[in-house]
C-alpha cells in the first residue's frame, strides 16, 4: 500500500492546535464534513481508541485512527503542526506530523498495512524532516506522495 492511496492532495495542510483533544476535534470536524457523518460518529470511536493508549508513535509522530461506522473505504488527513503538542506520546517527544486515519468498520487486515505504511514514512528521519522544512500543502504532499524508504534512507 502507498501512501497515495490513502490521501489526496486537498486532505494534507498545516495546522495549529494548543491541546491533543483541540487537534483530533478539528481533524474529526474536518472528515465528517467530507465523509459525510456527524461529528460524533467519528469522534467516539477516536477518542475511545487514544483511551486504550496513545497514537503518539514516537519521533514526533501520531497516528490517530479507529475503525468507523458508516464509510466503506479509507479517509485520511495529513497536518503538519505550527506548533508540536503534547500527544501522550510512547516517547514522551511533542507531535507535530499527524496522520489521521478512518478505517471502515468492515475492514480486515488492510487497516495493518495502512498503518504500517504510514508509520515507515513519517518515522524516517530524512523524510520527517523534510515534511518539518515546509508548510505549504501542495510541498507537503508532494513529499508524502513521492517519497519512497529507498529515498528516504
Amino acid at each position: 500500500m502507498e501512501i497515495v492511496e490513502l490521501i489526496k492532495p486537498e486532505q494534507v495542510f498545516c495546522l495549529r492546535a494548543g491541546t491533543k483533544t483541540q487537534l483530533l476535534q478539528e481533524l474529526v470536524r474536518r472528515s465528517a464534513k467530507v465523509v459525510g457523518l456527524e461529528v460524533q460518529a467519528i469522534l467516539d470511536p477516536i477518542m475511545a481508541r487514544e483511551a486504550l493508549g496513545s497514537t503518539g508513535i514516537g519521533e514526533g509522530v501520531a497516528v490517530p485512527h479507529a475503525r468507523i461506522a458508516g464509510i466503506d473505504h479509507f479517509f485520511a488527513l495529513f497536518a503538519r503542526l505550527e506548533r508540536p503538542i503534547n500527544f501522550d506520546a510512547v516517547d514522551a517527544q511533542p507531535v507535530d506530523l499527524v496522520f489521521f486515519l478512518l478505517i471502515p468498520a468492515k475492514a480486515h487486515e488492510e487497516h495493518l498495512t495502512a498503518l504500517a505504511c504510514i508509520a515507515r514514512r513519517l518515522r524516517n528521519q530524512k523524510a520527517a524532516n523534510q515534511l518539518r522544512a515546509t508548510c505549504e500543502p501542495s510541498t507537503l504532499y508532494n513529499l508524502l506522495a513521492t517519497t519512497t524508504d529507498v529515498d528516504a534512507a
